[in-house]
């Protein structure tokens, strides 16, 4: 049987924080290494990584917030699911 999930339009789950908090780890990591490449020294300047870290996980809130509705069928019977959905 096919699994059907949903992700709908103007709504933000769990998943979608989790994916964003990881959003928010791995964007400073970017900033601290282009800071260091661009001063020629390992660079830790603590509010241009917050200001990363904060800025990672609202873009990608916000992202998630406004994709449109979808439909993700995964699964053995994905072609008789799609029948059924039409």
């Amino acid at each position: 049987m096919a699994q059907i999930k949903t992700s709908k339009q103007f709504a933000i789950n769990w998943l979608d924080i989790a994916k964003a908090s990881l959003m928010a780890a791995l964007t400073p990591m970017l900033v601290l290494i282009q800071n260091s490449l661009d001063a020629g020294i390992f660079v830790f300047n603590w509010k241009a990584l917050t200001m990363a870290a904060i800025g990672g996980f609202v873009a990608y809130l916000l992202k998630n917030f406004f994709t449109p509705s979808k439909i993700i069928l995964k699964g053995e019977d994905v072609d008789k699911a799609v029948e059924d959905i039409k």
